[in-house]
């Protein structure tokens, strides 16, 4: 890297800069303004310094890159954020859908080094008119991502996100409702006799997502330990259909303990499946010990098409059960707006209103402590009815 000094005018000094780019290895020469300096030794120092800035890495060569190429770029890496990882399918197609539709149109001509804060809060203006504030944020923390792995990567000097005036609100999240232990009970018998009936029970018992239940094998159950493993969940994406993937954070694989009944029912169900495999109706005596499962064989398989023979390892869609569930939770009078994702809700709460420590019910639902305290808060008011009554005990006849 080489340097030296120019007066252009009376007074206007630049810094001619040879530089190499790093990853072409072909040397630019830039002029640099350098305002201030009164002559050519305060001109000479400057030089030295912006010098010193390439050698340490800090010097942005100047490039063509419009945003459009540079949005396309990072979702082609895998979308990565601070930890300079890939996120999932499912994630990085919402991330393509979001930059392309709300973004793109309005500032993908835009040269990446050229973009200023001031052009993102009139996108986001603009977009207050046609979307909601919840997609407005995700826009808005995708773009932060994208632009926040330019700047370190050096194709921008900074990350103009920085200097928005306005970040959108979240709006308020939907953390669901918490059905209580009676309300639960009659959900569940009343599934009943239903093919939703074991992923319902195994939803309300155990507190697992709906995608981790779905991707279960039987090798994840253990009987004896009376013990499911949570390993893996299915995801649904247009370009790769269904599929298994591992959890977004470590604290997602976790061993949950489950009770007597919830184990004599999935007893019951690998039972049928053997039994199946064995070609031996219900109630008839037969040695199940020496039947086999096929391997990878999933505890709520997918059930076959008319005239399709059963697989024990295809992937049930997330949505058919969804809309199973809604249905008939909607026959037994309960609110249409009830989630499947409910229960989970539903576990927590129970559990937390039952004085179970937090870290415990997190360590049992794969949740952030945190998190789960936030969305408790937003779910019940059964603690802070218990606070206020441990008060009034406390200051019982002091106010009277």
């Amino acid at each position: 890297m080489r340097g030296h000094v120019r007066e252009r005018g009376k007074g206007n000094w630049y810094a001619v800069l040879s530089v190499r780019d790093p990853q072409t290895g072909a040397r630019k020469v830039q002029w640099r303004s350098l305002p201030g300096c009164k002559g050519k030794r305060e001109a000479q120092t400057e030089c030295s310094r912006l010098i010193n800035e390439i050698a340490g890495g800090a010097f942005v060569v100047s490039n063509q890159t419009t945003l459009a190429e540079w949005i396309d770029h990072w979702l082609s890496i895998g979308a990565p954020g601070k930890k300079r990882q890939a996120v999932g399918n499912r994630s990085l197609e919402r991330y393509g859908q979001l930059l392309r539709t709300h973004v793109k149109p309005a500032l993908g001509n835009r040269l990446l080094q050229k973009l200023q804060s001031t052009e993102i809060d009139a996108l986001y203006v603009r977009l207050g008119d046609k979307i909601s504030a919840r997609t407005a944020r995700h826009v808005h923390t995708v773009l932060g991502a994208c632009l926040g792995t330019a700047a370190r990567t050096r194709k921008i000097a900074r990350n103009p996100m920085a200097d928005v005036i306005k970040v959108p609100s979240p709006g308020e999240a939907d953390h669901g409702v918490a059905l209580d232990a009676d309300q639960l009970q009659t959900l569940v018998q009343g599934f009943r006799g239903s093919v939703f009936f074991p992923i319902v029970a195994v939803a309300a018992f155990t507190g697992a997502r709906r995608n981790e239940i779905l991707a279960l094998r039987w090798e994840d159950f253990d009987a004896d330990a009376k013990t499911l493993r949570i390993e893996r969940a299915v995801e649904h994406t247009s370009g790769h259909g269904l599929q298994l993937k591992g959890p977004k954070t470590e604290r997602g694989k976790r061993t949950i303990e489950i009770d007597d009944d919830l184990v004599a029912l999935l007893r019951a169900e690998r039972d049928a499946y053997l039994r199946m495999i064995a070609g031996v109706p219900t109630g008839a005596a037969v040695d199940l010990s020496l039947v086999k499962l096929p391997e990878g064989a999933l505890m709520f398989a997918c059930p076959p098409a008319p005239g399709d023979d059963f697989s024990f390892t295809k992937l049930r869609r997330p949505r058919d059960v969804t809309r199973g569930f809604k249905q008939r939770a909607a026959k037994l009078g309960f609110d249409p707006k009830l989630r499947l994702h409910d229960l989970r809700g539903t576990h927590e709460t129970l559990l937390l209103d039952a004085d179970v420590p937090v870290h415990v019910v997190a360590a049992r639902c794969g949740h952030d402590p945190a998190v789960l305290l936030r969305s408790y808060a937003k779910r019940t008011r059964k603690a802070d009815r218990s606070a206020a009554a441990v008060i009034g005990s406390i200051t019982r006849g002091v106010l009277s």
